[in-house]
Protein backbone atom coordinates (compact mmCIF):
# COMPACT_ATOMS: atom_id res chain seq x y z
CA UNK A 1 0.00 0.00 0.00
CA UNK A 2 1.37 3.43 -0.95
CA UNK A 3 1.67 6.27 1.50
CA UNK A 4 -1.24 8.12 -0.18
CA UNK A 5 -3.47 5.04 0.04
CA UNK A 6 -2.62 4.50 3.69
CA UNK A 7 -3.36 8.15 4.44
CA UNK A 8 -6.73 7.93 2.67
CA UNK A 9 -7.66 4.75 4.56
CA UNK A 10 -6.81 6.32 7.90
CA UNK A 11 -8.81 9.47 7.18
CA UNK A 12 -11.89 7.56 5.96
CA UNK A 13 -14.80 7.36 8.44
CA UNK A 14 -15.13 4.24 10.57
CA UNK A 15 -17.15 1.57 8.85
CA UNK A 16 -16.68 3.14 5.37
CA UNK A 17 -14.93 1.18 2.60
CA UNK A 18 -11.22 1.52 3.18
CA UNK A 19 -11.72 2.96 6.69
CA UNK A 20 -10.68 1.40 9.99
CA UNK A 21 -13.19 -1.19 11.26
CA UNK A 22 -15.19 -0.31 14.33
CA UNK A 23 -14.16 -2.61 17.18
CA UNK A 24 -16.54 -4.86 19.15
CA UNK A 25 -16.13 -2.70 22.25
CA UNK A 26 -17.34 0.39 20.36
CA UNK A 27 -20.31 -1.54 18.98
CA UNK A 28 -21.14 -2.86 22.46
CA UNK A 29 -20.95 0.65 23.94
CA UNK A 30 -23.24 2.08 21.27
CA UNK A 31 -25.68 -0.78 21.76
CA UNK A 32 -25.76 -0.19 25.51
CA UNK A 33 -26.34 3.55 25.02
CA UNK A 34 -29.31 2.83 22.74
CA UNK A 35 -30.62 0.29 25.23
CA UNK A 36 -30.18 2.69 28.17
CA UNK A 37 -31.77 5.61 26.32
CA UNK A 38 -34.81 3.47 25.55
CA UNK A 39 -35.21 2.43 29.17
CA UNK A 40 -34.78 5.98 30.51
CA UNK A 41 -37.24 7.29 27.92
CA UNK A 42 -39.76 4.63 28.90
CA UNK A 43 -39.34 5.56 32.56
CA UNK A 44 -39.96 9.24 31.76
CA UNK A 45 -43.15 8.37 29.89
CA UNK A 46 -44.28 6.19 32.82
CA UNK A 47 -43.67 8.99 35.31
CA UNK A 48 -45.67 11.38 33.16
CA UNK A 49 -48.51 8.86 32.93
CA UNK A 50 -48.51 8.46 36.72
CA UNK A 51 -48.59 12.23 37.16
CA UNK A 52 -51.60 12.55 34.88
CA UNK A 53 -53.44 9.50 36.20
CA UNK A 54 -53.11 10.43 39.87
CA UNK A 55 -55.04 13.67 39.36
CA UNK A 56 -58.19 12.01 37.97
CA UNK A 57 -57.97 8.73 39.89
CA UNK A 58 -58.38 10.18 43.38
CA UNK A 59 -61.17 12.51 42.39
CA UNK A 60 -63.35 9.42 42.15
CA UNK A 61 -63.06 8.97 45.94
CA UNK A 62 -66.36 9.85 47.66
CA UNK A 63 -66.29 12.61 50.25
CA UNK A 64 -66.02 16.36 50.42
CA UNK A 65 -62.67 17.63 51.75
CA UNK A 66 -64.19 21.04 52.47
CA UNK A 67 -66.71 19.54 54.91
CA UNK A 68 -63.87 17.67 56.61
CA UNK A 69 -61.95 20.90 57.08
CA UNK A 70 -64.91 22.46 58.90
CA UNK A 71 -64.70 19.73 61.53
CA UNK A 72 -68.41 18.95 61.33
CA UNK A 73 -69.37 22.45 62.46
CA UNK A 74 -72.36 24.23 61.04
CA UNK A 75 -70.98 26.77 58.58
CA UNK A 76 -72.63 29.06 56.11
CA UNK A 77 -72.55 28.66 52.35
CA UNK A 78 -70.29 31.71 52.15
CA UNK A 79 -67.71 30.06 54.44
CA UNK A 80 -67.78 26.85 52.37
CA UNK A 81 -67.29 28.92 49.21
CA UNK A 82 -64.33 30.69 50.84
CA UNK A 83 -62.69 27.35 51.65
CA UNK A 84 -63.20 26.19 48.05
CA UNK A 85 -61.63 29.38 46.70
CA UNK A 86 -58.68 29.04 49.08
CA UNK A 87 -57.74 25.61 47.73
CA UNK A 88 -58.83 26.20 44.15
CA UNK A 89 -61.72 23.72 44.33
CA UNK A 90 -64.11 26.25 42.80
CA UNK A 91 -62.20 26.22 39.50
CA UNK A 92 -63.27 24.06 36.55
CA UNK A 93 -61.65 20.63 36.51
CA UNK A 94 -59.47 21.40 33.50
CA UNK A 95 -58.06 24.49 35.22
CA UNK A 96 -57.32 22.47 38.37
CA UNK A 97 -55.58 19.90 36.18
CA UNK A 98 -53.37 22.37 34.31
CA UNK A 99 -52.46 24.11 37.57
CA UNK A 100 -51.59 20.75 39.14
CA UNK A 101 -49.35 19.73 36.21
CA UNK A 102 -47.61 23.12 36.09
CA UNK A 103 -46.78 23.04 39.80
CA UNK A 104 -45.81 19.35 39.83
CA UNK A 105 -43.27 19.83 37.04
CA UNK A 106 -41.56 22.48 39.19
CA UNK A 107 -41.52 20.24 42.29
CA UNK A 108 -44.55 21.82 43.96
CA UNK A 109 -47.00 19.04 44.93
CA UNK A 110 -49.51 21.45 46.45
CA UNK A 111 -50.70 22.19 49.98
CA UNK A 112 -52.31 19.60 52.24
CA UNK A 113 -55.93 20.34 53.12
CA UNK A 114 -55.80 18.90 56.63
CA UNK A 115 -52.29 19.94 57.67
CA UNK A 116 -52.26 23.33 55.88
CA UNK A 117 -48.62 22.62 54.98
CA UNK A 118 -46.77 21.91 51.72
CA UNK A 119 -47.16 18.28 50.67
CA UNK A 120 -43.44 17.94 50.01
CA UNK A 121 -42.74 18.95 53.64
CA UNK A 122 -45.07 16.26 55.00
CA UNK A 123 -43.46 13.65 52.74
CA UNK A 124 -39.95 14.70 53.78
CA UNK A 125 -40.97 14.53 57.43
CA UNK A 126 -42.38 10.99 57.23
CA UNK A 127 -39.88 9.49 54.75
CA UNK A 128 -37.06 8.69 57.26
CA UNK A 129 -39.49 6.71 59.44
CA UNK A 130 -40.60 4.63 56.46
CA UNK A 131 -37.03 4.02 55.33
CA UNK A 132 -36.08 2.88 58.84
CA UNK A 133 -38.89 0.33 58.94
CA UNK A 134 -38.93 -0.96 55.39
CA UNK A 135 -35.17 -0.59 54.89
CA UNK A 136 -34.44 -2.77 57.92
CA UNK A 137 -36.97 -5.34 56.74
CA UNK A 138 -35.58 -5.21 53.17
CA UNK A 139 -32.04 -6.06 54.28
CA UNK A 140 -33.23 -8.92 56.48
CA UNK A 141 -35.70 -10.58 54.11
CA UNK A 142 -33.37 -10.23 51.11
CA UNK A 143 -30.45 -11.85 52.96
CA UNK A 144 -32.71 -14.54 54.45
CA UNK A 145 -34.39 -15.29 51.12
CA UNK A 146 -31.10 -15.62 49.20
CA UNK A 147 -29.49 -17.77 51.92
CA UNK A 148 -32.39 -20.17 52.31
CA UNK A 149 -33.11 -20.18 48.56
CA UNK A 150 -29.58 -21.28 47.67
CA UNK A 151 -29.55 -23.98 50.34
CA UNK A 152 -32.96 -25.29 49.31
CA UNK A 153 -31.96 -25.50 45.65
CA UNK A 154 -28.61 -27.15 46.35
CA UNK A 155 -30.32 -29.83 48.43
CA UNK A 156 -33.59 -29.86 46.49
CA UNK A 157 -36.01 -32.64 47.25
CA UNK A 158 -34.74 -33.09 50.80
CA UNK A 159 -36.55 -32.48 54.05
CA UNK A 160 -35.00 -29.04 54.51
CA UNK A 161 -36.03 -27.97 51.01
CA UNK A 162 -39.62 -29.09 51.54
CA UNK A 163 -39.85 -27.34 54.91
CA UNK A 164 -38.30 -24.11 53.60
CA UNK A 165 -40.47 -23.86 50.49
CA UNK A 166 -43.62 -24.92 52.35
CA UNK A 167 -43.13 -22.32 55.08
CA UNK A 168 -42.22 -19.63 52.55
CA UNK A 169 -45.32 -20.28 50.46
CA UNK A 170 -47.55 -20.31 53.56
CA UNK A 171 -46.23 -17.01 54.94
CA UNK A 172 -46.18 -15.38 51.50
CA UNK A 173 -49.90 -16.12 51.12
CA UNK A 174 -50.84 -14.60 54.50
CA UNK A 175 -52.15 -10.99 54.39
CA UNK A 176 -49.61 -8.75 56.09
CA UNK A 177 -52.23 -6.85 58.11
CA UNK A 178 -53.68 -10.11 59.48
CA UNK A 179 -50.26 -11.38 60.53
CA UNK A 180 -49.52 -7.99 62.13
CA UNK A 181 -52.74 -8.09 64.14
CA UNK A 182 -51.96 -11.65 65.23
CA UNK A 183 -48.50 -10.63 66.43
CA UNK A 184 -49.98 -7.71 68.36
CA UNK A 185 -52.50 -10.00 70.08
CA UNK A 186 -49.86 -12.58 71.03
CA UNK A 187 -46.76 -10.51 71.76
CA UNK A 188 -48.11 -7.04 72.64
CA UNK A 189 -51.37 -7.68 74.48
CA UNK A 190 -50.29 -11.11 75.71
CA UNK A 191 -52.04 -14.42 75.33
CA UNK A 192 -52.09 -17.31 77.78
CA UNK A 193 -48.61 -17.92 79.18
CA UNK A 194 -47.08 -15.42 76.75
CA UNK A 195 -46.84 -11.95 78.36
CA UNK A 196 -47.00 -8.69 76.43
CA UNK A 197 -43.40 -8.11 75.39
CA UNK A 198 -43.62 -5.37 72.76
CA UNK A 199 -45.51 -2.08 72.30
CA UNK A 200 -48.83 -2.24 70.48
CA UNK A 201 -47.87 0.52 68.05
CA UNK A 202 -46.11 3.78 67.38
CA UNK A 203 -42.43 4.48 66.92
CA UNK A 204 -41.42 5.62 70.40
CA UNK A 205 -42.73 5.83 73.93
CA UNK A 206 -41.62 9.44 74.41
CA UNK A 207 -39.32 11.04 76.95
CA UNK A 208 -36.23 9.02 76.00
CA UNK A 209 -32.93 10.50 74.87
CA UNK A 210 -29.58 9.26 73.59
CA UNK A 211 -28.98 5.52 73.62
CA UNK A 212 -32.22 4.91 75.53
CA UNK A 213 -34.11 6.49 72.62
CA UNK A 214 -32.38 4.14 70.14
CA UNK A 215 -33.31 1.13 72.24
CA UNK A 216 -36.90 2.37 72.54
CA UNK A 217 -37.25 2.79 68.77
CA UNK A 218 -35.70 -0.64 68.18
CA UNK A 219 -38.21 -2.10 70.65
CA UNK A 220 -41.10 -0.61 68.68
CA UNK A 221 -39.49 -1.76 65.43
CA UNK A 222 -39.45 -5.49 66.21
CA UNK A 223 -43.02 -6.56 65.43
CA UNK A 224 -43.56 -4.56 62.21
CA UNK A 225 -40.18 -5.72 60.88
CA UNK A 226 -40.96 -9.34 61.75
CA UNK A 227 -44.28 -8.98 59.92
CA UNK A 228 -42.64 -7.65 56.76
CA UNK A 229 -39.80 -10.18 56.81
CA UNK A 230 -42.16 -13.12 57.36
CA UNK A 231 -44.41 -12.12 54.45
CA UNK A 232 -41.75 -10.99 51.96
CA UNK A 233 -38.76 -13.32 52.34
CA UNK A 234 -40.58 -16.16 50.59
CA UNK A 235 -40.64 -14.35 47.24
CA UNK A 236 -36.85 -13.92 47.23
CA UNK A 237 -36.38 -17.51 48.38
CA UNK A 238 -38.52 -18.96 45.60
CA UNK A 239 -36.96 -16.84 42.83
CA UNK A 240 -33.42 -17.65 44.00
CA UNK A 241 -34.22 -21.36 44.34
CA UNK A 242 -35.76 -21.55 40.87
CA UNK A 243 -32.86 -19.72 39.22
CA UNK A 244 -30.26 -21.89 40.95
CA UNK A 245 -32.07 -25.09 39.97
CA UNK A 246 -31.88 -23.96 36.33
CA UNK A 247 -28.10 -23.50 36.67
CA UNK A 248 -27.33 -26.76 38.42
CA UNK A 249 -27.36 -28.86 35.26
CA UNK A 250 -24.95 -26.58 33.39
CA UNK A 251 -21.75 -27.97 31.91
CA UNK A 252 -19.50 -25.45 33.64
CA UNK A 253 -20.54 -26.80 37.05
CA UNK A 254 -19.72 -30.34 35.94
CA UNK A 255 -16.31 -29.09 34.76
CA UNK A 256 -15.71 -27.34 38.09
CA UNK A 257 -16.48 -30.53 39.99
CA UNK A 258 -14.24 -32.53 37.64
CA UNK A 259 -11.36 -30.23 38.55
CA UNK A 260 -11.71 -31.40 42.13
CA UNK A 261 -13.35 -28.29 43.63
CA UNK A 262 -15.33 -28.82 46.80
CA UNK A 263 -19.12 -28.82 46.42
CA UNK A 264 -19.48 -25.77 48.67
CA UNK A 265 -16.90 -23.89 46.59
CA UNK A 266 -18.67 -24.79 43.35
CA UNK A 267 -21.90 -23.43 44.74
CA UNK A 268 -20.49 -20.15 46.12
CA UNK A 269 -18.07 -19.24 43.33
CA UNK A 270 -19.80 -20.53 40.23
CA UNK A 271 -23.47 -21.44 40.58
CA UNK A 272 -24.81 -18.75 42.92
CA UNK A 273 -23.34 -15.65 41.13
CA UNK A 274 -24.97 -16.68 37.84
CA UNK A 275 -28.23 -17.75 39.48
CA UNK A 276 -28.56 -14.39 41.24
CA UNK A 277 -29.13 -12.50 37.98
CA UNK A 278 -32.96 -12.85 38.10
CA UNK A 279 -32.85 -11.99 41.79
CA UNK A 280 -31.21 -8.63 40.98
CA UNK A 281 -34.41 -7.39 39.31
CA UNK A 282 -36.51 -8.54 42.27
CA UNK A 283 -34.15 -6.85 44.73
CA UNK A 284 -34.44 -3.52 42.90
CA UNK A 285 -38.23 -3.81 42.74
CA UNK A 286 -38.32 -4.42 46.49
CA UNK A 287 -35.88 -1.55 46.98
CA UNK A 288 -38.39 0.74 45.28
CA UNK A 289 -41.04 -0.50 47.68
CA UNK A 290 -38.93 0.62 50.65
CA UNK A 291 -39.79 4.22 49.74
CA UNK A 292 -43.46 3.44 49.22
CA UNK A 293 -43.61 1.64 52.53
CA UNK A 294 -46.34 -0.83 53.33
CA UNK A 295 -49.59 1.00 53.94
CA UNK A 296 -51.39 -1.77 55.79
CA UNK A 297 -48.48 -2.68 58.09
CA UNK A 298 -47.76 0.95 58.97
CA UNK A 299 -51.47 1.49 59.67
CA UNK A 300 -51.81 -1.61 61.85
CA UNK A 301 -48.77 -0.68 63.95
CA UNK A 302 -49.50 3.11 63.89
CA UNK A 303 -46.06 3.68 62.40
CA UNK A 304 -45.62 7.37 61.48
CA UNK A 305 -44.38 6.80 57.93
CA UNK A 306 -45.53 7.43 54.38
CA UNK A 307 -47.89 4.45 54.39
CA UNK A 308 -49.74 5.67 57.47
CA UNK A 309 -49.79 9.19 56.06
CA UNK A 310 -51.34 7.88 52.83
CA UNK A 311 -54.08 6.07 54.75
CA UNK A 312 -54.77 9.20 56.79
CA UNK A 313 -54.96 11.33 53.63
CA UNK A 314 -57.37 8.89 51.95
CA UNK A 315 -59.85 9.18 54.82
CA UNK A 316 -60.44 12.92 54.20
CA UNK A 317 -59.80 12.82 51.16
CA UNK A 318 -56.80 15.16 51.20
CA UNK A 319 -56.36 15.28 47.42
CA UNK A 320 -52.99 17.09 47.17
CA UNK A 321 -51.42 14.83 49.79
CA UNK A 322 -52.85 11.64 48.25
CA UNK A 323 -51.69 12.68 44.78
CA UNK A 324 -48.23 13.61 46.00
CA UNK A 325 -47.74 10.36 47.91
CA UNK A 326 -49.04 8.28 45.02
CA UNK A 327 -46.59 9.96 42.67
CA UNK A 328 -43.67 9.41 45.08
CA UNK A 329 -44.59 5.73 45.54
CA UNK A 330 -44.88 5.09 41.80
CA UNK A 331 -41.75 7.12 40.99
CA UNK A 332 -39.67 5.10 43.46
CA UNK A 333 -40.71 1.80 41.86
CA UNK A 334 -40.24 3.09 38.29
CA UNK A 335 -36.78 4.50 39.06
CA UNK A 336 -35.63 1.30 40.77
CA UNK A 337 -36.93 -0.83 37.88
CA UNK A 338 -35.06 1.39 35.44
CA UNK A 339 -31.85 1.06 37.46
CA UNK A 340 -32.28 -2.72 37.41
CA UNK A 341 -32.71 -2.63 33.64
CA UNK A 342 -29.55 -0.52 33.29
CA UNK A 343 -27.45 -2.73 35.59
CA UNK A 344 -28.62 -6.06 34.18
CA UNK A 345 -26.62 -5.82 30.89
CA UNK A 346 -23.48 -5.16 32.94
CA UNK A 347 -24.03 -8.46 34.74
CA UNK A 348 -25.18 -10.38 31.66
CA UNK A 349 -23.79 -8.94 28.37
CA UNK A 350 -26.38 -10.86 26.35
CA UNK A 351 -29.10 -8.47 27.58
CA UNK A 352 -29.66 -5.33 25.52
CA UNK A 353 -27.89 -6.50 22.37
Amino acid sequence: MTADAASAAASAPAGAPGGPARGPRARTGASYLRYGAGKVGGAAVSLLAVLLTSFFLFRLIPGDPVKYMTGGRQVSAEQLAAYRREFGLDLPLWEQFTDYCRKALTGDLGTSYQFRAPVIDKITEALPNTLLLTGTAFVLYTALGILLGTRSAWRHGGLGDRLNTGLALTLYSIPSFWLGLLLIIVFSVGMGPVPGLFPTGGMESGGEEGFAYVVDVAHHLVLPVVTLVAVDYGQTLLVTRSALLDEMGSDYLTTARAKGLRDDLVRRRHAVPNALLPTVTLVFINLGRTVAGVILVETVFSWPGLGGLFYQALSVPDLPLVQGLFFVFAAAVIIMNTLADLIYPLLDPRVGR
